[in-house]
């Protein structure tokens, strides 16, 4: 699936949805840390991972870039480090002119005014005022993988980004997580529907007949009784 497919097929598709069907699915869930935040709220992001390992210098951000298509993410592996800001507002300059989707930082940012200036999509752990003070040789990995946190994500990966953090999937499972994480949208904004109008969450979940199911059978669990109800708050 390209990258603009995804982004118009994610459009509506928060990432609580996105990891929901992912559960129900046996798709390992691989969510970023949840200190690589949104530089600004109400954002959505989506596209093809673009990674790239930072080694000190910005050309490594450039190759990504030229080697990457419309509606990439940068996904920049900085091991976390929190001593030094890798992506400035040039990069995201540069990212937006070739028209990636974002960008996602497992380090820091700086040039934030600039950044919100830019508006192209942003999640990172923070910002720091200076920029790298080293220069690292590159190795095979630099451009093929990027790690972010305890996952490591390649070019055969796409990622979601919104307010509650980033989640990657596999790209041959896009339109198997899309689906049933759409079912699970549904399902879920008809409950809450239901309950502004006075409809109680237990009472739309039988939950009195949960108790009485799991007095007869102990292992019985209320992810099974909604299953067999349709109900997806707990997936």
């Amino acid at each position: 699936m390209e990258s603009v497919q995804l982004q118009r097929t994610y459009l509506d598709l928060t990432t609580p949805h996105i990891a929901d069907a992912c559960l129900r699915l046996g798709v390992p869930v691989r969510c970023a840390p949840p200190s690589i935040r949104p530089l600004w709220a109400n954002m959505h992001m989506v596209g093809r991972v673009a990674p790239v390992r930072h080694h000190g210098s910005v050309d490594v951000f450039l190759e990504a870039i030229e080697s990457s298509e419309s509606g990439d993410v940068l996904m920049v592996d900085n091991g976390g480090r929190e001593d030094e800001a890798c992506v400035g507002d040039l990069v995201a300059l540069e990212a937006q002119r070739a028209d990636l989707s974002g960008i996602v930082i497992w380090g820091l940012h700086r040039d934030t005014s600039e950044l919100r200036t830019i508006r192209l999509p942003l999640f990172s752990q923070g910002a720091l005022p200076t920029g790298p003070q080293r220069l690292d040789g590159t190795d095979s990995r630099t451009l093929v993988s990027a790690r972010c946190g305890r996952h490591t994500s390649t070019a055969h990966d796409f990622l979601v980004g919104d307010d509650d953090g980033v989640i990657f999937v596999p790209l041959n499972r896009a339109a198997d997580v899309a689906e049933l994480a759409t079912t699970i949208r549904d399902t879920e904004r008809y409950q809450a529907a239901r309950m502004r109008q006075g409809t109680t969450f237990r009472a739309q979940a039988q939950f009195d007949e949960f108790l009485t199911t799991r007095k007869e059978r102990e292992d019985f669990t209320f992810r099974q009784h909604l299953r067999a109800l349709g109900g997806a708050i707990e997936e």
